[in-house]
């Protein structure tokens, strides 16, 4: 079997600290959180500013890497799916996906909204998502 090998980038800094309390997805009250990136990776945050909306990859560490079915959303009223065909955090490769706006951009430290990401989650990787009726910056 391949293996890759994954650079952390950033960081999250979120008042969310609880995995059972935290929200499921962003939009059921979900903060405001900082990216805060590693020196090496400031450089990569240029032409990013306040109202873009980025893609952003986390390495959800916190999650049980040996799942493979569950209840969706938790609920055992729900019969179990594959967690391939759900948003479960907890799966072999725990890579989370956030749609976020960014509310400030501060040299390496990088302020978004609705995160649903623990505080200390790893960041991973961060694309921006370009508004077709926009001309590339």
């Amino acid at each position: 079997m391949t293996t890759f090998e994954l650079k952390q980038i950033a960081r999250v800094e979120s008042p969310l600290a609880d995995l059972a309390a935290a929200p499921r997805q962003a939009d059921e009250g979900a903060p405001e959180a900082t990216l805060v990136f590693e020196p090496a990776y400031a450089d990569g945050l240029r032409g990013l500013r306040a109202g873009d909306r980025v893609l952003l990859f986390t390495w959800l560490d916190r999650a049980d890497r040996d799942v493979l079915v569950n209840h969706p959303r938790g609920d055992p009223a729900r019969p179990q799916r594959g967690v391939f065909t759900t948003r479960s955090p907890h799966r072999p490769n725990p890579i989370g996906l956030h749609e976020v706006e960014i509310l400030a951009v501060d040299g390496p430290r990088v302020r978004v909204r609705s995160l649903e990401a623990l505080d200390g989650t790893p960041i991973i990787d961060m694309k921006q998502i370009l508004n077709p009726d926009i001309s590339r910056r």
